[in-house]
């Protein structure tokens, strides 16, 4: 395969082109390979290593850094597919896929960190997340703590949970506080190879098996003095230009995250409808697509994965086109999405019964992985509490 698919440099609307045209392929093999790395919960280097080949990883890379500068509209339709190739890969490629393109939107690495970034995509896959989640999952400041060196530098020092791609991400954004007498916060850029990182394999989830999710502890990892994006007081005021931004990201995740569950539903329903067209009971002549109740529930799906599609696909366009409220609604459009696609797999696994749970098939697989996607999601009652309050204050602004 061409080594130019791989390099960011294949750039503008032809690279995004040629990117889409290999995803077909790219989700087969990933179909071939998802049960057995679900089964192992062994990490997907090679489906890892074809999305790389096939361009996808740096298609959100912008056109100024020389890559295809791919929408969150392009993001939506790969993870889509990708979805129903194997959940655990399309999330990796989320997460690196909304690093670039937080880049493109706003520069947020320094320019030689994402420099040597980018020549590391070239050679081969390049995962990037950021690393958030701790123990317990407390509210405030992150017990990890970066302390100041003489050289200048940093040296963090925690442990992160959730880890998603751990043991194969090139770099990692780690959020830290600093141990000043006021402390800061910031995402400090680690090499995923640096010494003093260990990863703790503790990831052993229901579903998503293949995406790594393990700890990883921080053990005087050094970073350099140039390699820290946004540090800043802990509670110190925030501009609106930085809150429309914070919004801007989180829009992109939902969306994003979103068109993975999409993909995982669509994979569902694909499998039902050979099941419902080769299943015979031996009380019928006619295999069971034949029966109305059948094709009746099988439209209920289709109906609720058509509306959730639209509304994903019509946001993604509205943000891509500068649309604030799109931003906003993000939040709710994830919440609907995700009770919607969970609720068409398991109505998928009711209509097949003993089969649809069945380890022989994927359909179980699929209810597992749609499960265990939630950890990337806020609580429902979060997301409501948050809808409802911006609901009573339009109200409030129109009664006056």
């Amino acid at each position: 395969m061409s080594t130019r698919s791989a390099d960011p440099s294949t750039d503008g609307p032809a690279g995004v082109a040629e990117a889409l045209a290999r995803l077909p392929r790219v989700v087969d093999l990933l179909a071939a390979r998802a049960e057995e790395h679900d089964r192992d919960a062994t990490f997907p280097y090679q489906g890892v290593e074809a999305l790389h080949e096939a361009g996808l990883l740096t298609l959100t890379v912008a056109q100024r850094y020389g890559g295809p500068g791919g929408t969150l509209t392009d993001t939506v339709r790969v993870l889509c597919q990708l979805g129903r190739g194997d959940a655990s890969v399309a999330v990796l490629a989320a997460f690196t896929l909304l690093q670039h393109a937080e880049q493109a939107r706003a520069a947020r690495w320094p320019t030689p960190v994402y420099r040597r970034l980018l020549a590391e995509s070239r050679r081969g896959p390049a995962l990037v997340n950021t690393l958030r989640t701790e123990p317990g999952g407390a509210a405030g400041l992150p017990a990890t703590v970066a302390r100041r060196e003489a050289d200048g530098s940093w040296a963090l020092h925690g442990r992160k949970t959730y880890c998603t791609g751990s043991e194969a991400l090139a770099w990692m954004a780690v959020w830290a506080r600093t141990d000043e007498p006021v402390a800061r916060t910031g995402l400090f850029l680690v090499r995923g190879d640096t010494e003093g990182i260990e990863i703790d394999p503790v990831w052993d989830q229901l579903g998503l098996r293949a995406s790594a999710g393990h700890d990883v502890l921080l053990s005087g990892v050094r970073v350099p003095a140039d390699a820290v994006i946004g540090l800043a007081e802990a509670d110190g005021p925030r501009s609106e230009a930085q809150l429309a931004a914070e919004r801007l990201d989180q829009a992109w995740q939902d969306l994003a995250l979103c068109a993975v569950h999409l993909g995982v539903a669509r994979a569902s329903q694909d499998w039902l409808v050979r099941f419902l067209g080769q299943r015979t009971p031996a009380n019928l002549t006619e295999p069971l697509a034949g029966l109305p109740r059948y094709r009746s529930a099988l439209g209920e799906i289709e109906s609720s994965l058509i509306a959730a599609e639209e509304l994903v696909a019509g946001l993604a366009a509205a943000v891509d086109r500068g649309d604030p409220t799109a931003v906003a609604r993000s939040s709710a459009a994830q919440l609907i999405v995700n009770r919607s696609t969970t609720a068409a797999v398991q109505q998928a696994v009711t209509l097949t019964g003993n089969p649809g749970l069945s380890r022989r098939h994927p359909l179980e697989r699929y209810l597992r992985d749609i499960l265990s996607g939630r950890v990337y999601f806020p609580a429902d009652e979060v997301v409501l509490d948050a809808v409802g309050r911006a609901a009573l204050e339009r109200g409030t602004r129109r009664a006056h």
